[in-house]
């Protein structure tokens, strides 16, 4: 399994943690469907901040990564509850490039997973995030702030960490 990237999305619809480990070629299919790929301006970080200008018209900073992922999310989940009810979630979708992943918490929290698209769903896997990663190394740290405003987003080392080795073991 190969994973693209992973984002946070707060109650606020602000991405507050970003992380890629491949080259965003899915990322890019999403905002790009064209045929030529679009590389992100950095291989690896978090939040950058969103005045931050693409080098080329070819290429996405991560800001604008991540506003276009939470569209496509906002969107699908958005027709998924006029479809079928409220009842009915959003999981994820496949496209012929890539595969989202997506978990919503109780408040308002959103963790979605850009993988290959032969993954199987990983919504046991980002709710594992949630609770064994995000909330032990996030919301009991003292230091950590209870809201990222203005861009302010997850700065934590042993919660990097932990996703990075967590991302290791997904089968």
């Amino acid at each position: 399994m190969v994973v693209y990237s992973f984002f946070i999305f707060d109650r606020h619809c602000e991405c507050v943690y970003l992380r890629q480990w491949q080259d965003a070629i899915a990322a890019s299919v999403v905002a790009q469907p064209s045929s030529r790929p679009v590389t992100a301006s950095s291989a690896t970080g978090t939040n950058t901040p969103s005045s931050e200008k693409p080098a080329s018209t070819n290429k996405l900073s991560m800001a604008e990564q991540a506003k276009l992922v939470f569209g496509v999310i906002f969107s699908l989940r958005n027709m998924v509850k006029k479809l079928c009810g409220p009842d009915d979630a959003f999981l994820c979708y496949r496209t012929g490039h890539y595969k989202l992943h997506y978990y919503e918490t109780i408040t308002s929290l959103r963790f979605v997973m850009l993988t290959d698209v032969r993954t199987e769903s990983l919504k046991s896997s980002l709710h594992q995030i949630y609770v064994n990663l995000y909330v032990e190394y996030v919301v009991k740290n003292p230091l950590s702030p209870v809201e990222h405003a203005g861009g302010e987003g997850v700065h934590n080392e042993m919660f990097e960490l932990g996703i990075d080795s967590f991302v290791r073991t997904i089968p």
